[in-house]
């Protein structure tokens, strides 16, 4: 393994997954996915967090290309999550002596996945553990995105070792480091990351990033993605933004159609909108696209617009999958509209309802229903409601440029 350094004798120890279809057996990434792990090498010797199972051996065998046979003396365990904890027991038996750095949560979380932790060291805010030359302060950050997660800030090289925050899906494909790559690609992948994974827990992120601002950090390292070291301000500013739901002007039209009828009621709605001039609109069928994709859209436009066929006198299946998911997600501060159709008997918009209820954003026009092909009436109140909504996303004022 080509040796890397973010300093001196720190030492980056990623592997690359191209093969797992979804990364945690719900969201799709096509680009896959890297796993890191960091090393220090001192009077003491510091592991920071490990990586999945399935690279078990030559993870092994990458820290004893670098030491030897020195032991490591010390586990930083910044998120328990298994596709960082997932090499954890062969660490500790291959260093039995081994000493595990996590805080009162941590623990608990290690017995329940791997054994009972015989050597422990457990730390809280502003701990700092001495290595010789390198010296490690912890900052508890719990629910970005577990209970027990914490960062470790490296005083020396001020680096700050993040655990999930600032990670991104997608593999290291030669570059590492934040200047070695086109940022343009990983754009996408880091908020669908930032979205999927770390969306539900936006208010615990502001707090951790207001939290986190008091420290000096040269380089961020993440245990997902590239190693931010030239241009910090790319990945911060951005996870402000999201995790403070500070939302372009746009809208995204979801619908659930069987034979296009609630279909063509989506397109009459993005071509007024695009009349009135919003730029950005994005429509999807939810028998199509991933939830993943969609979510991720959401928490970047203001407004939000769902349609569903009646399907057995409910939601269409793939709409109500959606709808779920946006729930559990619980964005905030959105321009809702709601639209459907139905053959013999309701449903859809029934239940429509009913969400819009239990997420409590701004509805912007009451709901409308067509009972199979779209009538004029239909469609004139189908203008309305695109015209109200752009009317709301009109007096936004102008975004930000990050």
């Amino acid at each position: 393994m080509l040796q890397v350094n973010l300093a001196e004798d720190i030492y980056y120890l990623g592997f690359n997954d191209r093969r797992t279809h979804l990364f945690e057996n719900i969201w799709p990434i096509p680009h896959g996915v890297s796993y890191n792990s960091y090393l220090i090498v001192d009077e003491k010797i510091a592991l920071v967090d490990t990586v999945e199972r399935a690279f078990i051996d030559d993870y092994l065998d990458a820290i004893e290309e670098i030491i030897g046979d020195r032991e490591v003396d010390y586990l930083i365990i910044n998120h328990m999550e298994p596709d960082h904890s997932g090499a954890l027991k062969a660490i500790v038996h291959r260093y039995p002596n081994i000493t595990l750095v996590g805080n009162k949560k941590t623990f608990g979380f290690v017995e329940s996945y791997y054994m009972k932790p015989e050597n422990i060291h457990m730390v809280h805010d502003d701990h700092v553990l001495d290595l010789g030359k390198h010296k490690l302060q912890f900052q508890m950050i719990p629910m970005v995105h577990w209970p027990e997660t914490m960062v470790t800030f490296e005083e020396t090289n001020q680096i700050l070792f993040s655990g999930d925050a600032f990670g991104s899906y997608g593999t290291m494909d030669g570059g590492i480091f934040d200047d070695e790559i086109n940022l343009d690609f990983y754009e996408v992948e880091v908020m669908r990351y930032f979205t999927n994974i770390v969306g539900k827990y936006c208010p615990h992120t502001q707090r951790a990033i207001k939290k986190l601002a008091g420290l000096d950090i040269k380089m961020i390292a993440a245990t997902h993605g590239p190693i931010w070291r030239s241009d910090l301000n790319w990945i911060l500013k951005r996870y402000n933004k999201w995790s403070s739901y500070d939302l372009d002007q746009g809208v995204v039209i979801v619908y659930g159609s069987m034979y296009g009828n609630t279909k063509k009621m989506a397109e009459t709605i993005a071509r007024q909108i695009a009349v009135r001039g919003i730029k950005n609109i994005r429509v999807y069928d939810a028998s199509k696209t991933h939830s993943s994709y969609i979510i991720n859209d959401i928490f970047k436009y203001k407004g939000f617009i769902v349609g569903s066929a009646a399907y057995n006198n409910a939601m269409f299946p793939n709409v109500e999958t959606l709808l779920t998911t946006i729930e559990h997600m619980a964005p905030k501060d959105h321009l809702l509209g709601i639209f459907g159709n139905y053959s013999w008997n309701g449903g859809g918009v029934k239940n429509l309802k009913t969400f819009a209820e239990k997420i409590k954003w701004d509805m912007v026009y009451e709901p409308i229903e067509e009972k199979g092909n779209m009538k004029v009436q239909t469609q004139e109140e189908l203008i309305k409601l695109a015209d109200a909504m752009a009317d709301k996303l009109l007096e936004m004022p102008a975004p930000e440029k990050i």
